[in-house]
């Protein structure tokens, strides 16, 4: 076996080590935003909602979707650029992920929950603008996250109005 060939597999190893790295990053935001919220989904069918909310099923679906795609997307731009700036606004929008489900479910505090949710949005617009230059694919792979966020973000509007 030639040395490179040797360097190659060591190189692909930690790519992929990099890759359950990331998809780690994004479980510990999603247990650390569960913490203390059990029952979000008997809370957020007792909630006033508007006629458009989803059924709480959905989001456990739907997150398992976009937290992958969050840890793929973080992952690229990682192998493409390392830790910069790129990957620390993605660090951002998870912590302030996490943030957003115990101040909503957790501590009832529906207007603080969707001032957060606002300014997550802003970081995933700066994820997302970061990530183009250095992976078209990983900033695309963020538009479905911000999408939900933004009918989330509306969502929580609609309740804090509707809890007033």
């Amino acid at each position: 076996m030639a040395m490179s060939e040797g360097v190659r597999r060591d190189a692909g190893a930690r790519t992929w080590w990099a890759l359950l790295g990331f998809g780690a990053a994004v479980a510990v935001a999603a247990v650390v935003g569960g913490l203390g919220t059990g029952g979000a989904a008997t809370e957020y069918g007792n909630l006033p909602q508007p006629a458009w909310a989803p059924p709480s099923w959905l989001f456990g679906p739907v997150w398992t979707v976009l937290y992958a795609t969050i840890a793929v997307a973080g992952w690229l731009v990682w192998r493409r650029a390392g830790f910069g700036p790129a990957v620390y606004a993605w660090l951002a929008q998870l912590v302030l992920n996490a943030v957003w489900t115990p101040l909503f479910f957790g501590a009832g505090q529906y207007g603080l929950a969707f001032a957060e949710i606002v300014v997550l949005w802003l970081a995933i617009g700066v994820t997302v603008a970061l990530f183009r230059p250095v992976s078209r694919p990983a900033a695309l792979l963020m538009l479905p996250y911000w999408a939900w966020v933004t009918f989330a973000a509306a969502l929580n509007f609609s309740i804090w109005q509707l809890t007033m």
